[in-house]
């Protein structure tokens, strides 16, 4: 009876150890009936479409070879011509992200990012509210315009060292009550290890000799492994490095703690309950602070690219979305998230005193706080004055903002009316020309013989080469997250088939019972939908299913499609629950200071807070910008064209 047991567990071992290679056989093969029973068009293409969503949604295979299924599938049912498969793998925005990552790369190079995090810090000052706010403010700034992956794992290794300081001073004050802010830190407090700054991640070695007990922190280059639940946080070097692609654009290389030592570090003794508080609370803002900022911005993460590529695609007489109007209408719903989730942290975490957490008195402030000021004071200190390449960079970046708003602002003519053709410049050509000039200006001051000393990988050649310019191929080769280019292609590939096939006629008929729910409820259903899937599944491949039908729907309802598509595409990113349910949260969940009950608790709250701030905007200040109350005649015409 034991060997039997024994030969069945095995079995069940080596099944569990082969499941993605089984979901990726079986799939295909039970679906096969629907094409070969019902021989039409979209029959086709609802099996091409049911075996992608499988596959992104178990990720069996990677989400950039699953996005590749269309283009080989369309052309063996007939749906689509290979020619015609192939154009829609490469959009006007992939040129647009191409742009961003050239800008990206250079903010990076030269450490623009780490400047602008210390100085919000430092205006913020050390109070644990006003610290969080801080952090969160600077975390949005940064993730509107880098990816939010790259952000939390920018600013990450900043809080570390803060909650670092905060963590061993407090062990250190704990044997020692009655020394005061004046008085000399001794021997027995922590002792700063030398930070080194290697491929922009911050290596961070602390030990307190006494105290502390020698507890080292595992620097952010010693992962061994770190496959968090299926979510794809794979080394692929021996340094550790991993990338991933579930949602959030430019990917960089990225690295977290070692993960026996951060669950060795969960049970470890923090001075107090409230330092432990304190370290939740700002480690989960910095997560929740780069998923709202990546909303702001129609380049801040890849699912507002899908939305805004598969709009124009579908309507291309819309005319309605572009980066100023995404702006308008997501800013205030980012300042205003920004404004409740830091309430909710506060709240959950750390009481409502706030009189006491953020009061910048600086005869309030402790022992602890002043040194915590003093160690972002050093950081910044570290990096010196601003540099040239700095002030370039900074240059381009308010130079494209600007471009982008003024191109076609509504209110008043932009730069495009200056040309006689109208509809040939986008806001790809904007971030195409600006990232091109980046590869061409050279990143030493003119007329000048000293070296750039800002850059945090600046090699020999460059060194020696007067007129290196500001990025490399190299520099945009590490960013650009190509596998996020193909699945949005695959996207734009399943949307195509289901248009020419008439898949999403169809799948619109079906819906047809849904028309006597007013908007308001058919959008609050969309969303509660779609935040609740991509709690499990990647932003994008969600977002991806669910925009053809919610464009179907809309269009048999003769509801304006925005009306359901824009919040759709916001509430797909707040899968902020556990921590597969984005980059931001499993690096944040690596550092050991929040559990996954800690992740459930605040995440649904940001969840909850997140749809209700979607749902006033688009029933208020999103009514007159995109003129929600009529159906539209663009929609009209793609109605009319699609049954015919």
């Amino acid at each position: 009876m034991r060997l039997e047991a024994a030969a069945r567990m095995d079995l069940f071992r080596k099944l569990w150890k082969a499941r993605k290679l089984i979901v990726v056989v079986f799939i295909p093969l039970s679906l096969l009936p629907l094409p070969l029973i019902h021989p039409t068009s979209e029959a086709c293409c609802a099996y091409v479409l049911m075996v992608t969503a499988v596959y992104w949604v178990s990720e069996a295979v990677p989400l950039g070879a699953a996005a590749l299924v269309p283009a080989f599938l369309y052309p063996l049912f007939g749906v689509l011509k290979s020619s015609e498969v192939a154009a829609e793998y490469c959009k006007d925005t992939t040129l647009l992200l191409m742009g961003v990552i050239c800008l990206a790369a250079s903010i990076e190079k030269w450490n623009l990012h780490k400047r602008i995090a210390l100085r919000m810090v430092m205006i913020a000052g050390a109070k644990p509210g006003m610290l969080v706010l801080g952090f969160m403010c600077c975390t949005v700034f940064l993730s509107m315009w880098l990816s939010n992956t790259s952000t939390t794992a920018m600013v990450m290794p900043i809080a570390e060292a803060v909650l670092q300081q905060l963590i061993c001073t407090g062990l250190a004050d704990s044997h020692d009550d009655s020394e005061t802010v004046e008085a000399p830190e001794d021997d027995s407090a922590v002792s700063d290890k030398e930070e080194t700054l290697n491929k922009n991640q911050l290596e961070l070695l602390y030990r307190n000799d006494s105290d502390c007990t020698k507890q080292e922190l595992s620097t952010l280059s010693e992962v061994q492994t770190a496959e968090v639940n299926g979510l794809g946080l794979r080394p692929v070097s021996n340094h550790g490095f991993i990338r991933h692609t579930n949602g959030h654009l430019p990917q960089v290389a990225i690295e977290i703690p070692n993960v026996k030592r951060v669950r060795a570090r969960r049970d470890s003794q923090y001075p107090t309950k409230r330092d432990h508080m304190i370290c939740k609370c700002l480690s989960l803002s910095i997560t929740y602070a780069a998923t709202i900022g990546g909303l702001i911005t129609i380049t801040g993460t890849s699912t507002n690219l899908i939305f805004a590529e598969q709009f124009n695609t579908r309507y291309p007489d819309a005319k309605v979305i572009n980066f100023g109007t995404w702006f308008i209408f997501s800013f205030p719903i980012a300042i205003i998230m920004l404004v409740l989730t830091w309430l909710w942290l506060h709240f959950l975490f750390l009481g409502c005193n706030f009189r006491e957490t953020c009061s910048l008195s600086k005869k309030r402030k402790t022992k602890r706080e002043m040194l915590s000021e003093r160690r972002i004071h050093e950081e910044y200190t570290k990096l010196g004055p601003i540099s040239y390449p700095e002030v370039v960079t900074g240059v381009f970046f308010i130079l494209m903002t600007l471009l982008w708003f003024t191109r076609e602002p509504g209110f008043v003519p932009g730069w495009t009316s200056l040309f006689e053709k109208k509809g040939y410049r986008t806001d790809a050509t904007v971030s195409v020309l600006l990232g091109f000039l980046l590869f061409l200006i050279p990143a030493r001051r003119p007329f000048s013989s000293s070296s750039p000393s800002s850059c945090r990988d600046t090699d020999d050649d460059s060194e020696s080469d007067p007129l290196a310019p500001m990025i490399t191929w190299k520099d945009f080769q590490r960013l650009m997250p190509w596998e996020i280019v193909i699945l949005v292609g695959g996207g734009y590939a399943l949307a195509a088939g289901c248009k020419v096939s008439g898949l999403s006629v169809w799948i619109g008929r079906q819906l047809e019972p849904m028309s006597g729910l007013p908007p308001w409820a058919v959008t609050l259903l969309a969303c509660l939908l779609v935040s609740a899937v991509t709690e499990f599944a990647s932003n994008p491949a969600t977002l991806t299913v669910f925009l053809p039908i919610l464009s179907a729907l809309s269009e048999t309802l003769h509801i304006n499609p925005l009306h359901t598509l824009i919040p759709s595409t916001m509430c797909v990113s707040f899968g902020v629950m556990l921590p597969v349910g984005n980059p931001p949260n499993a690096i944040v969940f690596s550092y050991g200071h929040v559990k996954i009950s800690d992740m459930v608790k605040a995440g649904f709250g940001v969840n909850l807070i997140g749809v209700a701030v979607v749902m006033l905007a688009i029933t208020t200040w999103g009514v007159p910008l995109f003129n929600l109350t009529e159906f539209p005649a663009w929609a009209v015409a793609r109605n009319v064209t699609g049954s015919l």
